[in-house]
Formats: structure tokens, sequence, C-alpha cells
């Protein structure tokens, strides 16, 4: 059984794509390589994969899984920021398809020594791929929530996890680790048991869900990565060529939508300017007018693909 998640909307990304014979493919989030052998399938017989991953096993695993493409891929560990680096070092050209799927892996989550999951009792590290070469090295979410201020925990709660009781939460932290540092999952739990009142405790997502995702995105800056990365996109891929991005909650799908909607436009001025002065010429055809979401069929299947959101567009 594999540890990574079943790719989710794999026939929506293949058919809205449409990657063709020949054509190259950087997968920023290869994974377990479950998206990346479907398209490698269409681009036969020479189209190249260039898989890049944070996470060690994922590389393992798409290796394993793309045996029989082992002459058209090169797998790279690292950030998906990081493609420009690695298509330089490995002559990686013309780029056809840039992917995402920024989805969190199953064996990442059953990971205890990252600390992602709140349903086990793990240190709160959530460095994915382990020490992060961008920071001094302390940028743990145990190191946040003992060392940060309360009004910066506040902001990490608010605009990574759009947690209503940060607050509370950022309030009840502080007053925790003046008493006894903060270094497990479950210390956490129960301090946010004891901000939030008992009614937020009894809805469909656990009272923890916010807090922990918002942690996990600013450890390992997600959403400063994903706004770096759609630019350079951008400018790698040839003409014709598509960005194709599946997020999983609204504040990576926000972004995403944004730079669709920005770059597939030839003017960006505010309704205040008379005319235009900036310049811009749109460079994008957005695909999916929508984001396409999984079927009820594939969530019945796989209830983590519940949240998946689609976004395709083609450089003009």
């Amino acid at each position: 059984m594999s540890y990574f998640h079943i790719p989710v909307l794999l026939e929506e990304v293949v058919e809205t794509i449409n990657p063709k014979p020949g054509e190259n493919l950087v997968d920023g989030t290869v994974g377990g390589g479950g998206h990346s052998e479907a398209i490698l399938e269409k681009t036969s017989p020479d189209g190249k994969l260039l898989g890049i991953d944070l996470d060690n096993e994922a590389i393992i695993e798409s290796k394993r899984k793309l045996e029989k493409y082992a002459d058209r891929i090169i797998l790279a560990k690292g950030n998906f920021i990081d493609f420009v680096k690695f298509k330089k070092e490995y002559n990686f050209h013309p780029i056809n398809i840039f992917f995402l799927d920024l989805g969190i892996s199953s064996r990442q989550l059953n990971n205890e020594a990252l600390g992602i999951s709140f349903l086990k009792s793990a240190p709160l590290d959530m460095r994915i791929g382990g020490y992060n070469h961008r920071t001094d090295g302390r940028k743990t979410a145990e190191h946040i929530i003992n060392n940060w201020s309360e009004d910066k925990i506040v902001s990490v709660l608010k605009d990574y996890g759009e947690e209503r009781y940060a607050k509370n939460i950022a309030s009840e932290i502080i007053k925790e680790r003046k008493i006894k540092k903060i270094v497990n999952t479950r210390q956490l739990v129960g301090i946010i048991s004891k901000a939030v009142p008992e009614r937020y405790k009894n809805q469909r997502i656990h009272f923890a869900t916010r807090t922990f995702q918002a942690l996990r995105i600013a450890v390992n800056s997600e959403l400063e990565n994903l706004k770096t990365a759609l630019p350079q996109a951008l400018e790698s891929i040839k003409t014709g060529g598509r960005i194709a991005v599946i997020s999983f909650h609204s504040l990576e799908d926000r972004i995403v939508k944004r730079f669709f909607q920005k770059e597939s436009k030839d003017c960006i001025c505010g309704p205040e300017a008379p005319v235009c002065v900036c310049g811009h010429k749109k460079r994008l055809e957005i695909i999916t007018k929508k984001p396409i979401t999984p079927s009820e069929e594939e969530i019945s299947r796989n209830p983590r693909a519940r949240s998946g959101k689609l976004r395709v567009a083609r450089k003009i």
C-alpha cells in the first residue's frame, strides 16, 4: 500500500491539460508519481519529466512507480520553487506543462516525527523535508509557539488558518508557555481545547484543524512559495504551455485564482485610473473558468479529495 495520497482529480487533470506526445512536464510536487505517470503515458514516446519533492520518501516512491519511464525522468529533492535551479542544472527544456498538487501525503500526516497531525502525540516540528535551508533552522512549530509574540501568533492563526478564535488561542498559548514549554501536539491540542468554546468542538471540522494548518503553512512558507513559483512557471513555460494547480484550501486557491486573473488581462490598473498606465499585457488564457472539483464518486472512494480544486491556464 502506498503511503502517498491517491492522485486527486487524475482524469480531470489529464483531460484539461491535454498532454501531447513529446511535451515536457515539471511536476513540482511529484509525491508518489500518480499524476506524472498518467501524463508521461500521454507524452510518449519522448516527453520528459522533471519531478521535484521535498520528501525523500516521495522521490523513492515515484522512482519505483515510474520505473518503466526511467530514461525519460529526472527526480530531484527540493522545494517546487527550486525548479528554476533544477531546470538549469539538468538542462531541462523546453517546459510545456507545470503542475502542482499542493496536498499533504498520508505518509506525512502519519509521520510522528513531523507533528503535522493533531491526532497523534508528536514533537511540534512540521518541517516537511526536514531542515529548512531557507531559514536559520529554528523555524519549527515549537519555535513559533514558544518564542513569537502574541500578536505575531494571532496573525499566523488568522492569516494562514482563518481561525476565528485566534486571539483566544494565542492568549492561552502565552499563558501555558510561561508555566511550561510547549513541545508536543497533545499539549497544543489541550491548549486549543481550553481556548475555544464548547460549541466549536462539536463541528464537523476538528477544533484544532485550523491552528495546525496555520502553523504548518507558516513553518514551510507554503503561501509565499506558491506566490513565488507561479510567476516563475509563467516565465519558464513555452507559448502554449499549461500551468495546472490542485489546491486544498481557500488561501491557496485564492492565490492561484488571482494570479490567473491578473495574467489574463491586458490592463491591471485600478478603476480610478482614467487611462491605462501599467502597460501590462495578458499572457494567460484561463482554461478552467471555474475550478474543477472532485465528483461524488471520487469523494466516496477517497474522502480526502473532497476539498481539492483544479485550476488550469495556457500561456499565450
